[in-house]
């Protein structure tokens, strides 16, 4: 192989200076008033007339207060924007055009559950539809199959095309908790990525280069520590660049860990003659412990599909000091009045916030529900009234099975409840997971603090709610 030549080497220099500004946030240094041409309102000629241009100033001076009530509504919870003045832009334009940006945020369906984690970033592009734009969402059905290397110390293993296509049809189930389904059109980026030419791959290779894709942290600390790098891991972050291209996105969403990615976007957007789009990041949710990013492998989650009560128990369970994190990205609650409510009992905060989180994804009703069911378990300390049902043919069932039966998940999972002193029926804790059990109608199972059932003797076997 040739050495670079010097050509090459002020070529890499200068995108990777390139990079390497945009990687910082740029400061705001243009007003929305000198964004659009703000002029003080000419005076009338006689007291109580209004002026032609008064008229259209007034209309100026409410565009802009919309314009930037927009802004502040957008900024919440953000780690960062790349960059506001760019945003800002974008909205005005958008105004001046009629016509709604394009705001994109892509997903890779690599589980099957989606997460109040992943609804940070669901409920931004939310905000953003409610402003009147239209959501594309990409399912990164070609990109699940390479495995974003972001944050990983390792190669991911390789998903096959079945586990992808289940894992988005779940995807596409859950969205609409959050998303109008009005303003969103769905992609699948094998559309346009599956169909490319082995000559087009090379071509989007071109533009970019190995030491600017090496710049990623993740990619640096592997080789420092002598790990291998595998040739498709590099691809990722063009092929998430190029889903931009294609769909030509005015905004980008992501999490924090997402920046080189959708900076990738923009690169190849200019490359390609298009206005470049913003760059929008938002924390990652810590889990219900308060120390680790929300993962399932952690057991640190909630679900948008969990039933009110087991979310509002978990949404209890948060140590206060993640409390205003939640409040920030998890609600709607506005900012001074999570200030107020901080202050007070940590208690009445975290019920509040266990209201919210079920409130947004169940409805009020459920959320009272939920919030008077906490309060029969925990602080009355009574049996709740509604339960999901365990229906057997008969009372004779050995514990393990039951719990399956009443609780879903393995045997290994139903024995580690047992040794844990999890499990009481009628108020009596088993403690051998061998145990065979006699029950009468409408014994009570619970396992842990959140999870109850009623057994049912004579109908059929399966479980309902």
């Amino acid at each position: 192989m040739n050495a670079p030549s010097n050509q090459d080497a002020q070529t890499n220099a200068l995108v990777g200076e390139r990079f390497s500004r945009e990687a910082a946030e740029e400061p705001l240094v243009e007003t929305v008033e000198e964004t659009v041409g703000y002029a003080p309102p000419p005076q009338a000629s006689h007291a109580g007339e209004r002026t032609h241009q008064q008229v259209e100033h007034e209309a100026q001076a409410e565009a802009e207060a919309e314009i930037e009530a927009a802004v502040t509504l957008l900024e919440r919870g953000c780690d960062s924007i790349i960059s506001r003045q760019d945003l800002r832009a974008k909205l005005i334009q958008a105004r001046r055009e009629g016509r709604p940006l394009r705001i994109k945020l892509g997903v890779d369906p690599t589980s099957r559950d989606i997460t109040l984690g992943h609804a940070v970033v669901l409920r931004k592009l939310r905000q953003f539809q409610d402003l009147g734009h239209q959501a594309h969402l990409i399912i990164g059905d070609f990109t699940a199959l390479i495995g974003d290397p972001t944050g990983k110390s390792k190669t991911r293993p390789q998903l096959s095309r079945a586990e992808v296509e289940e894992n988005a049809l779940t995807y596409q189930e859950q969205i609409f908790r959050v998303l109008d389904p009005n303003k969103t059109t769905l992609h699948f980026n094998n559309d346009w990525l599956g169909r490319m030419a082995f000559a087009e791959v090379i071509k989007l290779a071109a533009k970019t280069t190995v030491a600017q894709i090496l710049e990623r942290e993740d990619f640096s600390k592997r080789l420092a520590e002598g790990k291998p790098i595998s040739l498709h891991e590099i691809l990722y972050p063009l092929c998430q660049g190029q889903d931009s291209v294609e769909i030509r996105a005015d905004v980008e969403l992501g999490g924090s860990d997402q920046r080189f990615n959708n900076l990738m976007g923009r690169e190849l957007q200019r490359t390609d003659g298009q206005e470049p789009q913003v760059v929008m990041l938002l924390p990652l949710l810590v889990g219900t412990d308060g120390s680790a990013k929300m993962s399932k492998s952690l057991g640190n989650t909630i679900g948008l599909t969990e039933m009110p009560s087991e979310m509002f128990g978990k949404a209890m369970s948060i140590p206060d000091a993640a409390m205003r994190e939640y409040f920030t990205l998890a609600t709607e609650v506005p900012l001074d009045e999570v200030q107020v409510l901080l202050e007070g009992h940590p208690m009445q905060a975290k019920k509040r916030l266990g209201w919210e989180i079920v409130a947004l994804y169940h409805g009020r009703e459920a959320a009272e529900a939920a919030r008077e069911d906490f309060e029969k378990k925990f602080v009355r300390h009574e049996v709740p009234n509604a339960m999901p049902e365990v229906h057997l043919e008969s009372g004779e069932i050995g514990v393990l099975d039951l719990l399956k039966l009443a609780f879903g998940g393995s045997n290994s999972e139903a024995r580690r409840l047992v040794q844990q002193g999890a499990v009481v029926i009628n108020e009596a804790k088993i403690e051998d997971d061998k145990a065979r059990l006699s029950l009468s109608d409408g014994a009570v199972v619970r396992a842990g603090k959140r999870k109850w059932a009623r057994v049912r003797i004579g109908s059929s076997i399966g479980s309902s709610t």
